[in-house]
């Protein structure tokens, strides 16, 4: 009996590597200090009435960029341990499987649970604001979208430590991903944690998109939309398309696994290529979910502190909505050496450059909003610079690999692994951190310090070059990726331990980040109007942090940048009555979102361990759930004009 309960922990938990025995003691007493702190504060109902049972989108939006940053310090550090490994030739840092899975991890974590998070955050807090809107138009399924996420999230993280990590790459191709090639349940972790968060992201887009098209406020056409709020509309018809495909996707790799089905096998008649092209129909417009809130956020800023309006507003339009459509057409340049042929790779050659055009239309814009305009260098404002040169060139370079030729030559190469960074990092991260800072003050009522922001602005962007040129050297010079070891005659050692160099620097970046949050929550440097950088939108006419109504009243919106009117009207002295408050209807919190997802939790992790005991539970769990909700009839409420008066009173007399 004790052999076999040794066995069972032997394969239940990850053991015999000390960096991962190190990482489970921290888990362990980090989680043993939060039940602490929850306990000896009492605030275990707090956390339960005020976050985990909210249906607030800006409480929601700040759940999320809470999970974001946590999965951006795990993707950091499977990224300066791979680099760790690969500063010094034929190093025995990491052994090849514990390499795999991180780098494995690194990919998955960044783009699905922290890019996706972070950006969906910024949605949730900035949207209905921009829109004049109370709230989102589904607020339940907002609240269960971040709950399948971050469940998702969580089974995903946990095979760190239990089971073992997913190792057959980050987009996990057959017959790697296969039972063949991945018996362990490392790989069906993966599927169960995508899958989960996944069907979260796609409610999020399907719930923006309504919320866009229907809840706007008086006035505001589409034509009159603030740019992120266009960047958001494009983005969720990307999102409701693209999504779908990476669900099915998952479901016939779960099939090939689970019950022995031969869709990606060569036996059967299945077909892995089916898989790669499955997998980058949803993969490469992905890319476009992720950079089209970024290009919105810098539209806003460059309007903002340029003290313009956004050149070109139509001809922006345009551009993002015709990315949103070839976004559709350019994946197979991702497999350009897999024998498509000639006629496919030259058709989606093309389409990769064409896509290129609508892009840098909005380099021009940005530049020519900046032209004589009154710029004033703030901390969003120097991300957003940051960004037009990096992405540049990291356009170019997708320009280069668009050359189907010339992939044959940068395929699965550095040189790609430094592209893809450089939009990725230099175009979504710096756009979300840009965002973050920008809209700051309006999520918590007081703005960051601008002085540590700098520092960490400074080490992340020396630290990007630094780290990723060196790797298009690299690629050039025949170093490919997935490798965790070379030898020491290739010559790549040099260049190697200047982009391990650079890592650490955005590394230390991060703490500069951590330290500038910590550091302006204890000196406290309060939003004394609301409109701290003397905004153009709507978000910028509330106070900060927005109540829970958002607007006493509802606003009429007569121009594109509804406030900057407004402020030069009341300069002018014309005052525009207000109509009266009446009572205002909002929703009711609910439990259901966080123990659905939680039975869905359930579900994958019975499923990872094909334990049907667990699983089939789970899904009764889920299926009560949505039958509560079904029966769920009194889910709102009205706040009276009394204690709107109040809540007003309180917000604007302080201010």
């Amino acid at each position: 009996m004790l052999d076999q309960i040794r066995d069972f922990m032997s394969t239940f938990f990850v053991t015999g590597d000390p960096l991962i025995l190190g990482a489970q003691v921290s888990i362990g007493i980090t989680m043993v200090a939060i039940v602490f702190v929850l306990t000896y504060f009492k605030k275990w109902k707090w956390l339960w009435t005020e976050w985990l049972t909210s249906v607030d989108h800006k409480k929601i939006g700040i759940m999320y960029i809470i999970a974001s940053f946590l999965m951006l310090f795990r993707g950091g550090v499977d990224a300066l341990l791979m680099r760790t490994q690969l500063a010094v030739p034929q190093l025995d840092f990491l052994h090849a499987e514990h390499y795999n899975a991180i780098f494995t991890t690194h990919g998955v974590i960044m783009i699905l649970f922290m890019a996706m998070p972070f950006m969906f955050g910024l949605f949730n807090i900035v949207v209905p604001l921009q829109i004049g809107a109370r709230d989102v138009a589904f607020p339940f399924l907002n609240s269960l979208s971040f709950w399948m996420f971050f469940f998702g999230a969580m089974l995903f993280n946990v095979s760190f430590i239990i089971g073992g990590s997913p190792d057959a790459g980050w987009l996990a191709y057959p017959p790697l991903s296969g039972l063949s090639g991945s018996p362990g349940v490392g790989q069906d972790f993966y599927i169960w944690g995508i899958q989960i968060s996944g069907i979260g992201s796609l409610a999020t887009g399907i719930n923006f998109l309504v919320t866009i098209l229907k809840m706007r406020a008086p006035g505001m056409s589409l034509m009159k939309l603030p740019m992120f709020t266009w960047s958001v509309l494009s983005t969720s018809i990307i999102i409701m398309f693209a999504f779908p495909i990476l669900t099915v996707t998952m479901a016939l790799l779960f099939l090939d696994r689970y019950l022995g089905a031969h869709f990606f096998t060569l036996d059967m008649g299945g077909n892995p290529m089916m898989y790669v092209n499955l997998i980058w129909m949803w993969g490469h417009p992905e890319v476009y979910i992720v950079i089209l809130p970024a290009f919105g956020i810098f539209s806003e800023i460059v309007a903002t502190f340029s003290k313009k309006k956004l050149f070109g507003y139509k001809s922006m339009v345009f551009a993002m909505m015709i990315i949103a459509l070839l976004s559709f057409f350019t994946w197979v340049h991702h497999f350009f050496t897999m024998g498509s042929g000639a006629n496919v790779n030259i058709f989606f050659a093309i389409t990769t450059m064409i896509i290129a055009i609508p892009t840098g239309v909005k380099v021009f814009n940005w530049l020519f909003t900046m032209f004589r305009g009154k710029i004033t260098f703030t901390t969003p404002m120097m991300w957003t610079l940051a960004f037009i040169p990096c992405f540049v060139v990291g356009g170019m370079t997708g320009v280069m690999l668009s050359v189907a030729p010339a992939d044959f030559q940068f395929h699965n190469s550095y040189f790609l692994i430094a592209h893809f960074h450089q939009v990725l990092i230099g175009g979504v991260v710096f756009g979300y951190f840009a965002g973050l800072y920008y809209w700051w003050p309006k999520m918590f009522g007081f703005r960051l310090h601008e002085g540590l922001g700098k520092w960490a602005f400074w080490f992340w962007n020396i630290g990007f070059y630094v780290c990723f040129m060196p790797q298009y050297a690299l690629g050039l010079m025949g170093m490919t990726r997935r490798f965790n070891a070379y030898d020491f005659d290739m010559g790549w050692q040099p260049l190697n331990i200047v982009s391990t160099v650079g890592a650490f620097l955005m590394g230390a970046a991060f703490i500069f980040q951590v330290w500038q949050i910590a550091h302006s929550i204890k000196f406290l440097k309060k939003d004394e109007n609301g409109d701290p950088w003397d905004g153009r939108t709507l978000e910028w006419s509330i106070p900060s942090p927005a109540p829970l109504y958002n607007f006493a009243t509802e606003p009429h919106v007569d121009s594109q940048d509804a406030w900057w009117e407004e402020k030069q009207k009341l300069a002018k002295g014309i005052v525009t009555p207000k109509p009266p408050l009446e009572p205002i209807h909002m929703p009711k919190n609910s439990a259901i979102p966080f123990i659905m997802s939680f039975c869905w939790f359930v579900v994958g992790f019975g499923l990872v361990w094909d334990w049907l005991w667990m699983a089939i539970p789970g899904f009764i769990g889920v299926a009560v759930c949505m039958l509560a909700r079904s029966f769920t009839y009194n889910d709102d409420y009205y706040i009276p004009v009394d204690e709107i008066k109040r809540t007003e009173a309180a917000l604007r007399g302080s201010n």
